[in-house]
């Protein structure tokens, strides 16, 4: 009878899925986009890639040993915050910047914040956006022996045309993991698959960035205007792979449609008003500090529970 009645505490149902498997198909999912990465802009992109995970890894493992925490590397949070901040980067940043970039991302972002679970923004964009800011001319040089030129986005506000099979493909200038669409849109594809993220908050986000370019860009129902918004830039890959993070982004159904509203407006009003031609990592952010407002108006109604009615006077 006891083996029956057995009394615990909640949650009696618990998902098979723990933190680092769910990290583990992430970094599956981002393998196309790092190979392409790699393909495109060469060994200095893979160097990049490489230091910029053992920088993040070696600054949690140091952090803890300093605090006297047990280690966290086993989840592979880490792994996953160097290779998103490296796919970030242009191939043709110094490597001691991108190591300064993944030690902002764990110890200031992440750790001193409590770790994994408490972090208030996602670490990899908020160490691509300080490193914007300290860094600002290798930031935003692109030039390397494939490409010369301006990024496609770039191009764009100076009233060039793009070439949008070079776009989808990848063959553009642009950061080591932004430049390829079909690359990114693979692995959402995986993680679709896999039930690592759900379609409210990427779908939301481009829907309500189109509606805004349609209404703001000047370019009206310009389809080519339109796509070349879309895979241009990072906004694939932030809006599968950085705006669906499970900590930094809302878990109430609604709260995910808000979320998305806000980062397509936010998006929109960089890249249309704003100086520069991007403007994803800082949408995110800036919604990411939303968040707690955003779940405290749409959690859903208890079961049974009925609006208290006004009384009349």
């Amino acid at each position: 009878m006891s083996d029956l009645f057995n009394v615990s505490s909640s949650p009696h149902v618990r998902s098979k899925d723990t933190s680092s498997r769910i990290m583990q198909y992430v970094i599956l999912a981002l393998l196309p986009t790092t190979a392409f990465g790699i393909y495109n802009f060469g060994i200095k992109a893979a160097i990049l890639i490489v230091v910029t995970i053992a920088s993040c890894i070696a600054s949690e493992w140091i952090y803890e040993k300093i605090v006297h925490k047990e280690s966290t590397i086993k989840d592979c949070s880490s792994i996953v915050t160097g290779l998103l901040l490296a796919l970030n980067l242009p191939p043709t940043l110094p490597w001691w910047e991108a190591v300064m970039g993944g030690v902002f991302a764990i110890i200031v972002v992440k750790m001193l914040f409590g770790g994994l679970g408490q972090n208030f923004m996602n670490p990899a964009l908020g160490a691509r956006c300080f490193l914007l800011i300290a860094f600002a001319a290798d930031m935003t040089n692109f030039a390397i022996d494939s490409y010369s030129g301006a990024t496609p986005l770039a191009a764009i506000r100076n009233g060039e045309s793009v070439n949008l099979m070079d776009m989808f493909i990848g063959r553009t200038a642009g950061t080591i993991g932004e430049t390829s669409a079909i690359a990114v849109l693979i692995g959402a594809i995986i993680l679709i698959l896999l039930g690592v993220i759900d379609l409210r908050i990427p779908a939301t986000y481009i829907v309500t960035f189109v509606v805004f370019l349609l209404l703001f860009s000047g370019h009206g129902f310009d389809g080519n205007y339109i796509v070349a918004e879309l895979c241009g830039g990072g906004l694939m890959l932030g809006a599968f792979f950085m705006a669906t993070d499970y900590v930094t982004s809302p878990i109430t159904p609604m709260g995910k449609i808000v979320f998305g509203i806000c980062l397509g407006i936010f998006t929109g009003l960089f890249r249309i008003f704003g100086a520069n031609a991007e403007g994803v990592s800082f949408a995110i952010i800036l919604s990411n500090l939303l968040v707690p407002m955003i779940e405290r108006y749409t959690v859903p109604r208890a079961f049974g529970v009925v609006k208290e009615a006004k009384k009349h006077e």
